[in-house]
């Protein structure tokens, strides 16, 4: 299958940077099509443009500035998103991403009445999403209730591609890890991966 590998963190040795580099591996040991997209590497700007919010509500979203990650995005049928968690929420350039690339006539049609949207991305079939956080597990789960997870499987893939199965793997308390624990990590990334058709 054709995987898009979407990247966001700043610093090309991090432990995201490793966990992404374990998530690609299995994928290509599995068999699939990686294309890596490092949004920090590509200087991806995550700020909605004028002409982008203008074109929001007409026939035609401006997309000329993001027409290549468009287009990824669409051809993809898994999608692997590997990212910190900061503040409970996504890091500026991948909210910035979503905001811009997951735009009208790429990820999603509004509705005629700007009632429900109807999803375009029905060629995704899978979506994992990696991602660190200090806290412990216990403040994600029980206090602020997986806010991230709810919105990438709700507001998103929920809406935009509806018969996606998604799936989330987060590491807590990363900013302390024992090796051990980051490789027993990296095995559970490689075993989800190896249980997708």
């Amino acid at each position: 299958m054709k995987c898009l590998l979407v990247t966001a963190h700043p610093l090309a040795g991090s432990l995201c940077g490793h966990l992404a580099e374990c998530a690609a591996q299995a994928l290509a040991a599995t068999g699939h099509e990686v294309l890596h997209e490092d949004l920090y590497a590509q200087g991806f700007s995550p700020a909605l443009s004028a002409a982008e919010r203008r074109s929001y509500y007409t026939a035609h979203f401006d997309d000329a500035a993001v027409a290549q990650q468009a287009a990824r995005l669409r051809e993809a049928e898994v999608l692997v998103l590997v990212f910190p968690t900061w503040w409970f929420g996504f890091p500026a350039i991948l909210k910035g991403w979503f905001d811009r690339v997951w735009g009208p006539g790429i990820a999603y049609d509004h509705a005629d009445d700007l009632g429900a949207i109807r999803p375009r991305l029905t060629r995704l079939r899978y979506a994992l999403a990696v991602t660190t956080l200090g806290s412990p597990w216990w403040v994600d789960w029980f206090i602020l209730r997986r806010p991230v997870r709810r919105v990438l499987k709700t507001a998103l893939l929920g809406t935009c591609a509806p018969a996606c199965r998604f799936e989330m793997l987060s590491l807590y308390r990363s900013e302390k890890l024992a090796p051990e624990t980051v490789t027993a990590f990296a095995r559970r990334i490689a075993r989800t991966i190896r249980h997708w058709d």
